[in-house]
């Protein structure tokens, strides 16, 4: 047995890995864009910034974006300043008032959350579009996440947009294919199969019978899950799924945390064998520890859908990048192209982050799981201990 998973976790790392290479010759048939710093005819060229709301990954993604930049010359290299919590209001601050750049220019009034409000958003997104139509005063949008992505990620504007940390930008109509965003102005990162990977890794190391997902009972939140790759590998491998739904796009993040902490208790009692943690707002920093105790005293094996960042603070299992800095570094790189100018949707868009498995001991040592020698060695992320203090991008 242990033949076979090391075996099957291999050959899943292997495949991941020609994926990922492929995805680099992919970008280089695309064309051959600059990344080369250069102003804006003798100005510098502006950004702007618009969330849906508060969520872990978005600060994580922007950090390692600004480092991205840093590293190919856009920025000037600086030690970015720990954050509060999770929101990106005082990150954007910094850029606008302290980060040093001859090239780029973060106008501390282009940046724009709906804090996960739907009336807000409503007003808002129109607001923006109006911006880049009437003044044309921004260089370049960052849309973070699904909301924003699908608010300004248009054809309403010609301002370039790149959509940052989706899910799935594909099946949430953000763009219309992997190959193809659809508009000439719009670009989004696609990962096609990372959430498959995940979930046959997953389903390899620990065999269960019954997986326990828990999300919002919305498309957006469905899309989150990534319900439908969930089902798809259910149907290949023979597993029960046993849902339970939660409140996520909520201005409330302490509403979000409880409706998860209410489906981890639900699906403790009705004992699921594992526990796919899905990307969604009642699970963040502050939440983790609790939501690591409720899967602990049920002893029950959880996979990461966000990351080895939630590993590192409890979470068994994940597949993920080292830290945020490729996908940070991959994000600058076409920030670099497009204002040397491409045009966003000429630039590649899949890009398959090199694959790791993480593991953290303290938490398998817990719920009564041995993980055997072959998976260990599979395992380029070993956490001794479960960490309660908030750590960033790296």
């Amino acid at each position: 047995m242990k033949q076979i998973v090391k075996f099957t976790v291999v050959v899943l790392l292997v495949l991941a890995s020609c994926i990922f290479i492929q995805a680099v010759a992919r970008a280089a048939e695309k064309g051959d864009f600059s990344t080369a710093p250069r102003d804006n005819n003798g100005k510098k060229w502006r950004i702007g910034y618009y969330e849906g709301g508060e969520y872990n990954d978005y600060q994580l993604t922007l950090i390692a974006t600004i480092k991205g930049l840093m590293e190919i010359g856009w920025i000037e290299p600086a030690e970015i300043p720990p954050q509060e919590g999770i929101q990106t209001k005082g990150l954007w601050n910094w850029l606008a008032e302290q980060a040093k750049s001859n090239y780029l220019e973060f106008p501390k009034e282009a940046y724009y959350s709906a804090d996960w409000d739907d009336a807000l958003r409503e007003k808002m997104a129109p607001e923006i579009i109006d911006r880049l139509n009437g003044k044309k005063d921004l260089d370049l949008m960052i849309a973070m996440g699904t909301w924003a992505g699908k608010d300004i990620a248009n054809d309403k504007h010609g301002t370039p947009i790149l959509v940052l940390s989706t899910s799935d930008p594909v099946a949430s109509g953000i763009i219309k294919s992997a190959e193809d965003s659809g508009y000439d102005n719009v670009h989004a990162r696609v990962d096609p199969t990372r959430y498959e990977r995940q979930l046959q890794v997953f389903n390899d190391i620990i065999p269960f019978e019954t997986l326990g997902v828990f999300y919002e009972d919305t498309d957006a939140g469905k899309t989150y899950a990534a319900l439908d790759k969930v089902e798809k590998i259910a149907k290949e491998r023979g597993f029960e799924i046993v849902t339970c739904h939660t409140i996520s796009d909520t201005p409330d993040i302490k509403v979000a945390e409880e409706s998860v902490v209410k489906c981890l208790n639900e699906l403790g009692e009705k004992k699921v064998e594992a526990i796919y943690v899905t990307k969604q707002n009642g699970v963040n920093p502050d939440s983790l520890p609790k939501l690591v105790g409720i899967l602990n005293n049920y002893r029950i094996p959880s996979f990461s859908q966000s990351g080895s960042e939630e590993v590192r603070r409890g979470i068994l299992l994940s597949i993920s990048m080292a830290g945020f800095k490729y996908v940070g570094r991959f994000h600058a790189e076409n920030v670099a192209k497009i204002l040397n100018g491409a045009k966003p949707r000429d630039v590649n868009q899949v890009f398959e982050s090199p694959p790791k498995i993480a593991i953290n001991l303290a938490t398998a040592s817990i719920i009564g799981y041995d993980p055997p020698v072959d998976v260990l060695g599979a395992a380029d992320e070993i956490y001794q201990e479960i960490e309660a203090t908030e750590s960033k991008a790296e």
